[in-house]
């Protein structure tokens, strides 16, 4: 028996498709249906490794843990990761492709095979393959090859149900505004709309959900509450630009200085949530708090690029006052890169070829290669406490330092450095702090106290709650009709 699919198209970006998607997912699931997520084409510098060495984007590895199904290169067939402002790296069925501009548009028929192939796959193994788009289904200056969106769901046949932000303003206008610009074959392909992310007395907002429906002439299938708890990994780098406020109480502060390319930034999100944890994230213009105990360096898609962008923050002087203080100090694969003495990219992999000196606080040098190291990573750190992560790397650092190093994993090779004064620190492996083992160790290194809580037990408890806030707000059952 085929699976039947149903695609989720957004009014723009970060309105929740990621997340009602997950929601879902878990919804079916518990009610006996084997669901599997697929989104055609991703833009995200936020990755997860698959079981067999490949990489997808992290919404679709949250949404394969909703569905409690395995993450496959097939939830994902193309992946985009920026790195710079006019080009990608292009990743197709979790291995990297080639780098694309201007040119990026020829290649999506090739693309579409792929993609129209990953999802046939898909649906051979599920009883219901739930789909999301991308960015918002209006923009119809991208209309023509798109893989991503319309031009998805026309080829596959699949049906659309479109959410609007009404958190952001102008929820009528965003969706009745979509109407007006689709195709008229593409906007037959929307059943119905969501509201998602409303804020008091539903009943104050019936009359716009009837004005919506009678001006797009699409059934209005729910308006969903703002769901306060979804502190789930996110994927877009709009999350970063969420205000902030200091936690009461906590005793650790980290200091995290925002990159322009930065990647994989899900990896700061376990300690995050840590009550004893005011994790910081500092923007160019701000300085690095004084009374910060711990600066990490998250990754980087673009590490020359960033290397230079941090030295024009400032965050260099910062980061070597903390460590004079006596602060310490984690680079994280792009970070741990730029720790070093020199990074070297002879063969152009992120650019134009060239080095640039590192900050000098561990010494080793990193020359960037084309291989790519994706794969599962498992071991013990310098301090004897064992982790489950991933590596997810281009490039070779070696130096003296690497003589004291970060971790020992199961088949003997080393990963990473310590400085000499055991206050800096370098790895590759990500998804470090997940793990609980290594989330409770750094807390005790700063006397921040026990741990709090099981980071993934959380998860799939956030997971189940708003998967019954979806069933409450939702017609899942009317969804599931409108299905094919």
């Amino acid at each position: 028996m085929t699976a039947r699919a149903l695609m989720f198209q957004g009014t723009g970006s970060d309105v929740g498709k990621s997340l009602i998607v997950a929601g879902l997912a878990r919804a079916l699931v518990r009610r006996g249906l084997k669901v599997v997520p697929f989104k055609p084409q991703n833009m995200s510098n936020n990755a997860a490794v698959t079981s067999d060495g490949g990489e997808i984007g992290r919404a679709q590895a949250l949404q394969a843990r909703a569905a409690r199904v395995a993450p496959s290169v097939h939830m994902n067939p193309v992946l985009l990761k920026p790195q710079s402002e006019v080009g990608a790296q292009i990743v197709v069925r979790g291995r990297v492709h080639g780098k694309a501009k201007a040119d990026y548009q020829a290649l999506k028929p090739q693309l579409m095979g792929a993609v129209q192939d990953s999802f046939a796959h898909l649906k051979a193994e599920a009883d219901i393959v739930l789909v999301e788009g991308a960015g918002s289904a209006s923009e119809v200056n991208l209309r023509v090859g798109d893989i991503a969106n319309m031009g998805f769901a026309r080829a596959a046949g699949v049906p659309v149900i479109l959410i609007g932000d009404i958190d952001r303003g102008g929820v009528i206008a965003s969706l009745a505004g979509t109407k007006a610009v689709l195709d008229p074959a593409d906007a037959a392909m929307i059943e119905g709309f969501l509201v998602n992310k409303f804020r008091g007395d539903p009943a104050l907002f019936a009359e716009g959900m009837a004005r919506i429906a009678a001006a797009t002439g699409w059934e209005a299938l729910g308006l969903i509450p703002f769901f306060a708890r979804a502190g789930l990994p996110a994927e877009d780098a709009l999350a970063l630009d969420e205000a902030q406020t200091g936690k009461t109480g906590a005793k650790l502060k980290i200091a995290v200085p925002v990159l322009p390319h930065i990647a994989n930034f899900d990896d700061l999100d376990p300690l995050a949530a840590e009550p004893a944890v005011d994790l910081v994230r500092i923007r160019p213009g701000q300085a690095l708090p004084g009374d910060a105990q711990f600066v990490i360096v998250p990754g980087s898609k673009a590490t020359l690029s960033d290397l230079q962008a941090l030295r024009e923050a400032g965050f260099d002087i910062d980061i070597a006052a903390h460590v004079r203080r006596g602060g310490a100090v984690l680079g994280l694969c792009g970070g741990y890169q730029m720790l070093g003495r020199v990074l070297r990219d002879p063969d152009g992999i992120e650019g134009a070829p060239g080095e640039a000196e590192g900050l000098g606080l561990l010494d080793v040098n990193t020359t960037l290669s084309a291989e790519k190291r994706l794969e599962p990573a498992h071991g013990v750190t310098f301090d004897q406490v064992r982790f489950e992560g991933y590596e997810m790397h281009m490039g070779r650092t070696e130096g003296p330092d690497c003589a004291r190093s970060f971790a020992v994993l199961e088949d003997g090779a080393t990963d990473g450095a310590v400085s000499a004064n055991g206050k800096v620190f370098g790895t590759y492996v990500h998804g470090l702090f997940t793990d609980d083992r290594q989330r409770a160790a750094w807390l005790e290194r700063f006397a921040a106290g026990p741990l709090q809580i099981g980071y993934d037990d959380q998860i799939d408890a956030i997971l189940d709650e708003f998967a019954t806030h979806l069933e409450a707000h939702v017609d899942v059952d009317r969804l599931l009709t409108l299905s094919r």
